[in-house]
């Protein structure tokens, strides 16, 4: 019996709202990452992107359990020596909550062209108004 592999064009994406308002952030990120490599469908091959996008909104009121929201620490390197930026989850909340979601999700995916390929279908908001609405995303339960 021959194993059918999905071609470019036969691979049908769909749009998944997922709402984070007291959501927990690793499931949310790991429902997110599931739905964009593509794992919930039965169409599924590890070479090939067939996962869908989806949209995250209310970022900013995602829930960090325990103590991360003062000891989780997000880095980033401005490539010159001694450009090493530290910040605190605290803050990020205040200036970008959507990074926190990104990340999340992003730590998640492949580490490879495809990976990347699978996160630019992830888009974050961090209120409730989004821009896809003609893409009428189904709502996603975490």
């Amino acid at each position: 019996m021959k194993t059918a592999i999905p071609s470019a064009q036969s691979i049908e994406r769909q749009w998944h709202l997922i709402d984070a308002e007291d959501a927990v952030l690793g499931r949310v990120a790991s429902k997110a990452a599931r739905v964009l490599m593509g794992k919930h469908k039965p169409s599924y091959t590890p070479f090939l992107d067939t996962g869908d996008h989806v949209v995250v909104v209310n970022a900013a009121k995602i829930r960090l359990t325990g103590r991360k929201e003062e000891q989780k620490i997000y880095r980033s390197h401005s490539g010159y020596p001694g450009g090493l930026t530290e910040t605190k989850a605290r803050t990020v909340r205040e200036t970008r909550p959507a990074r926190i979601v990104e990340e999340a999700v992003q730590g998640m995916l492949p580490k490879t062209k495809l990976g990347k390929q699978m996160y630019r279908k992830l888009k974050v908001y961090a209120g409730p108004k989004h821009p896809h609405d003609a893409q009428r995303p189904a709502p996603l339960a975490v």
